[in-house]
Order: structure tokens, then C-alpha cells, then sequence
């Protein structure tokens, strides 16, 4: 018996062992004991499929939906609007509703807590379970590894922000480097968000020191140096670039030539932006003819109750944000000019996703010059207030860090309600997507309503260039791909979505959505505490009274009908959906904020004092 067991086990094991190993290309020549008697063979070089396009993948970071003028905002983006009006303009994208969750899913095709980044890469962001560790596995490649591996030269410029802290240094590890990941060069910042003028800068496997320029122009002159490189040694290899600047997340700072040239063009207020915005994206067809502006959000103010001062200071905030949202479209323009001067433009598939969340809620209710003073836990509102006055001047400088009120976040959120942070709500993960690629899209200015999500980029990628999904990369097997190829769309403006069911969790917050149906609970403490009274810390809540919602999107498209209490049932539906989905992508434990800013979360490697969220 004992013979028997021992037996089967060896061919179950010998059964995973071969499951386990890569399909290496048997070695097809002959080895004899002379050179005469032998025969030499070379294994295949990876070589793209015929045709396959170059990939220009940009990222854009806090951009509401409504912020862009591609989209209906008031904010001049000239380069965005030519790509959209020549390519397509997706109109249901989603990410996650924070940075580092949605560049992990993005880059991986893969859910964020299924990658491990349900929060951060940062100690104190992170915790010691598998959906939370912050640490991209090797069994779940990035775009970058299989575009690589299939003959593509790859470039990675701007903000990573999924690389651990402690990793973070000159010493390594660079395994969860850029260069670790598959991108042959990097050159930008491992964190969050840094200054655009004394950025925390690294080229490829090193720290370097910045030259006193905007970061944005050192990216895309780098971006530009890197494709001329590869050209003029390989002209007919591709490339995919991904190119994610820290714009427009704090702190705001650009140029005066940029924010000047908004001086007035706001004075009218939020409120009269919401109103102008939801007008404009109607127009373009990128919201429903019935859509109408959820209520004004009960922290932010109406414009007309506010003083002159205030006013002033307010619009100066925004005036610097859209020059800086505009300036970094200047930059992608440079971009997309020299793809254009040099003949590659028309076999380049672009990809714009205009925000990594939406408009960011960070600002508070009253904006921010200079952190160190504007901390909302030692100042009284109207102190707060008086010094952001004397310090207006300062506003978008190199000196200050900069980030914009509450209520300009509502604005360019239009036509949603809530914002970053916020993963029950369409506010926090309903972004623009546009998509260019003149060899490919029949329908210039295409409107696609269907529904996608950030793990969606890279299926489609491979199906555009003929690339199957590899089930080993460098002899590690892979997960499966979770990501729907937006492909069957491009050319198709009336196909059904194919994704069909997607989860959501920021710190708490969750939601999960199917089939047009949508269940979200907003969760206390809010990331964001806006009372400036003192003693006033939030407390920790219970998940099981947190309030779930239910929103029928296909007629209810920005939420403003609450189904729960007339469909229980579908709510108990989803609701089990959205456990089966937890479980399946490893999001539990649930962590909140309160959970991190009380030190509740603990890193054997390093210290939890690692600031803000970003």
C-alpha cells in the first residue's frame, strides 16, 4: 500500500513539475566530439509580428473627468482634443481611484489587490497580506516584460509609484524597479508625487540630480531621446513608451506664462464651471442628453456666499492648476509632434488616460500653499484663510506646494459627484480614455460608451499587435490575464461590452459593479478630515454599518438615483458578487484609513512614518 501511495505521488508530482516548466525550443543541431562532426543551431531571437505598432501609453494623474476641454472642460488641452477628434473618445473608463492601485492594474492587466497593491508600495501604506504587501509578483508580468520578450524596445518616463520604500534606494533590490519590470530605460520618480522642480529623480538604476527644470520638459525631452536612439540603430523595431508625468497631482507648480494666461477666466466661479462643463460635454456626446449635476457636495460652499478675498484666492488656485493641466499638454504635444515629423505617427497606437483617479479632494476645503502651515489639525479656518491670502502671490511658485480648494475638485469632477479616494462612487473611478492609432480607427471622433477598466489596456495592446499572452515569461509561469480587450470595439461603436463585472476598494470605500448595475458603500473615517477644529480625529467605524447604495448606470449614469430601498434583492446580489470578487483577488483583510493613521499597520522592514496618502 505504502509502494502504491509512493508511486502516485511521484506522478502527481512529476505531473506539476512538467505543468510547472517553460516550453523551451529543443536544441535542433548536433553535438559531436569535432567541430566537423557537428552542426550549429541558434535558438529564435524575439522579433515583433509584422506590422505591429508602436505603443504610446500616457497616464495623466488627479484629472476629473471634467477638467480636459477633449472632455467638455474649460481647461485648453490642443493635443488631447486632436488625438480624440481623430481617434476615439472612450467615455466608461474606470480606474481604481488612487494612483498606485491603478498603475499596478494597469500595467499587469491584473486587479490591484491580485498584483498585491491594494493600497501603496509605501510602508505605511502596505501590510503583510498577500493583496497588500505592495509588491508586484513575478507571476503576474507587466505589459512592459511581454512587449519585451516579443521583440519591442520599452521606455518608461514620469512617476512609477509601485516600488517598495525600502527598496527605493541606490542599493536595491531592482527587481521591482522600472528596469526590474521590463522597461529596458526609466527615467523619473519611484514615489507618489514629487516636487516639478527638485523632483526626487532616477535614471534607469540610480538616483541623478535634477537640473532645475520643469520635470515634465526633462520627461518628454527624455522620451524623445529614447525613441531617436532606438530609430537610428533599429528603425524598423517598435517601441512602447509609457509616459506618466506627475501632472497634474501636487503640488501644482508651473511657469507664470502658463497660469497667466487664465487670469479671469474663472471668475465666474465653480459653480458656473459645473454648469458651462456639463453643457460642453453634452455637446460632444460624451454624457447622456438627460444628464443633469448632482447637488453641490455639502462641504464645498456656493461661489456667490463667498467674500471677495476669498474669491480671489480661490480662483487664483485654479487659474495655476488649468495652466498646469494646459502646460502638460504642450508637453505631450512635443511628443506627438516628433512621432509625427519623423514618420511614425501613423503606425502608433496612443493611448491617453486622462487621469489615475479623479480630481483630488487633497486641497481641503480652503486649498494649499505651504504644508507646513496649512495642516488642518493645528489651524482654525479663518487663521488658515489669512495666510493663504498673504501668500497668494506664492501660489504654483517653485517654492510653494501648491493644491487647489474642494470645490474646484467638485468642478473639474463634473458630471460627478464625490472624487479621488472615493471607490464607491463614479467620481472617484470614471476617467477619459482616448484612443489613436490612424492605421487602425475607420471612425474619426468615434464616441465608445463601452464599459472598460484599466486592466483592459493591456489585453487590447496584445490583441492589436498580434501578441498572444505568454503563459511563461523568463521561465516563471503566469496568472491569467483578468483584463478585457477593448479591440471588438474600435471599429464596431454599437458592440456590447464585454466586461461585464468589476470590483472597486480604496480604504474602505467599495463598490462593485455588474451589468450596468452598481452597489457601492461609502466607509468612515473619510480619507480626508475638512473640520479644522482640533480633538476632532475620526474614529474607528464598523464595515457592517456602513450604507450600501444601488444605481441602475445605464439609466442613472452619474448616480443620482439610489435603487437600494426599491431593489433589495439586486443589492443582495451584488453584494455577494462583490465578496465572491474579495475573495477571488485577495482583497481581505479590509484596511481603512484609520487602520493606517493609527499605526495599526506595522512593517517589519521600516518605519510607518512615511506621510501622506498621495
Amino acid at each position: 500500500m505504502k509502494k502504491t501511495l509512493f508511486v502516485i505521488a511521484t506522478v502527481i508530482t512529476a505531473i506539476q513539475f512538467s505543468q510547472a516548466q517553460p516550453t523551451q525550443p529543443q536544441y535542433q543541431g548536433k553535438v559531436g566530439k569535432t567541430l566537423e562532426e557537428s552542426k550549429e543551431w541558434w535558438g529564435p531571437v524575439p522579433k515583433a509580428p509584422e506590422g505591429a505598432p508602436n505603443v504610446v501609453l500616457i497616464l495623466l494623474d488627479d484629472v476629473g473627468y471634467g477638467g480636459a476641454s477633449a472632455f467638455g472642460g474649460l481647461i485648453n488641452t490642443p493635443t488631447l482634443e486632436r488625438l480624440a477628434n481623430n481617434g476615439l473618445r472612450y467615455t466608461n473608463f474606470h480606474t481604481t481611484a488612487i494612483c498606485a492601485p491603478t498603475r499596478s492594474a494597469l500595467l499587469t492587466g491584473r486587479n490591484s489587490h491580485f498584483v498585491h497593491v491594494g493600497g501603496f508600495s509605501h510602508i505605511r501604506m502596505s501590510a503583510g497580506f498577500p493583496g497588500w504587501d505592495g509588491r508586484l509578483p513575478s507571476t503576474s508580468g507587466t505589459i512592459a516584460e511581454i512587449l519585451r520578450d516579443n521583440g519591442y524596445n520599452t521606455f518608461a518616463v514620469g512617476k512609477y509609484g509601485i516600488t517598495p520604500d525600502e527598496e527605493a534606494t541606490d542599493a536595491g533590490p531592482f527587481d521591482r524597479w522600472p528596469t526590474g519590470k521590463g522597461f529596458e530605460h526609466f527615467f523619473g520618480f519611484l514615489g507618489s508625487a514629487t516636487d516639478q522642480y527638485k523632483p526626487d529623480l532616477v535614471e534607469d538604476n540610480a538616483h541623478v540630480a535634477p537640473d532645475g527644470r520643469h520635470l515634465n520638459e526633462q520627461i518628454t525631452d527624455k522620451a524623445i531621446s529614447y525613441i531617436e536612439r532606438q530609430k537610428k540603430n533599429a528603425p524598423n523595431k517598435p517601441f512602447f513608451l509609457y509616459y506618466a508625468p506627475g501632472a497634474t497631482h501636487s503640488p501644482h507648480q508651473v511657469d507664470k506664462y502658463w497660469s497667466d494666461q487664465y487670469k479671469g477666466k474663472f471668475d465666474e466661479g465653480w459653480d458656473v464651471y459645473r454648469e458651462k462643463v456639463l453643457a460642453n460635454q453634452k455637446k460632444l456626446g460624451v454624457i447622456p442628453s438627460y444628464a443633469q449635476l448632482p447637488e453641490r457636495n455639502k462641504r464645498v460652499k456656493a461661489w456667490n456666499s463667498l467674500a471677495g478675498e476669498e474669491q480671489k484666492l480661490f480662483t487664483r488656485f485654479f487659474e495655476v492648476y488649468a495652466g498646469y493641466l494646459t502646460y502638460t499638454d504642450y508637453q505631450i504635444g512635443r511628443l506627438v509632434n516628433y512621432l509625427r515629423e519623423n514618420g511614425l505617427e501613423e503606425n502608433t497606437l496612443v493611448y491617453v488616460i486622462v487621469g489615475d483617479n479623479g480630481a483630488s479632494k487633497e486641497g481641503t476645503v480652503d486649498g494649499v500653499i505651504n504644508p507646513g502651515f496649512n495642516d488642518v489639525a493645528t489651524s482654525d479656518e479663518s487663521e488658515y484663510l489669512k495666510n493663504n491670502l498673504t501668500l497668494i502671490d506664492s501660489i504654483g511658485t517653485a517654492s510653494a506646494k501648491t493644491n487647489y480648494p474642494l470645490g474646484w475638485a467638485q468642478a473639474t469632477n463634473t458630471p460627478f459627484k464625490d472624487w479621488k479616494q472615493d471607490a464607491q462612487s463614479e467620481g472617484g473611478t470614471h476617467n477619459p480614455l482616448i484612443v489613436y492609432h490612424p492605421k487602425l480607427i475607420k471612425e474619426k471622433g468615434g464616441i465608445r460608451n463601452q464599459y472598460g477598466h484599466v486592466i483592459d489596456i493591456l489585453p487590447t495592446t496584445l490583441e492589436v499587435a498580434g501578441i498572444d499572452v505568454p503563459q511563461y515569461i523568463r521561465g516563471i509561469p503566469q496568472d491569467t490575464i483578468q483584463g478585457t480587450s477593448l479591440a471588438y470595439s474600435v471599429n464596431d461603436a454599437k458592440a456590447k461590452s464585454k466586461h461585464t463585472i468589476q470590483h472597486y476598494y480604496i480604504f474602505g470605500s467599495r463598490a462593485i459593479y455588474k451589468d450596468g448595475w452598481k452597489a457601492g458603500a461609502a466607509h468612515s473615517p473619510d480619507a480626508i478630515d475638512f473640520n479644522f477644529s482640533k480633538g476632532n480625529e475620526p474614529k474607528k467605524t464598523r464595515y457592517e454599518d456602513d450604507v450600501w447604495t444601488l444605481y441602475n448606470l445605464n439609466e442613472d449614469f452619474n448616480e443620482r438615483v439610489d435603487l437600494a430601498k426599491k431593489h433589495p434583492e439586486k443589492l443582495a446580489e451584488l453584494k455577494r458578487l462583490f465578496d465572491e470578487q474579495a475573495e477571488k483577488n485577495r482583497l481581505y483583510p479590509l484596511i481603512d484609513r484609520y487602520d493606517v493613521n493609527n499605526k495599526l499597520i506595522h512593517h517589519p522592514n521600516g518605519s510607518n512614518e512615511q506621510g501622506p496618502v498621495q
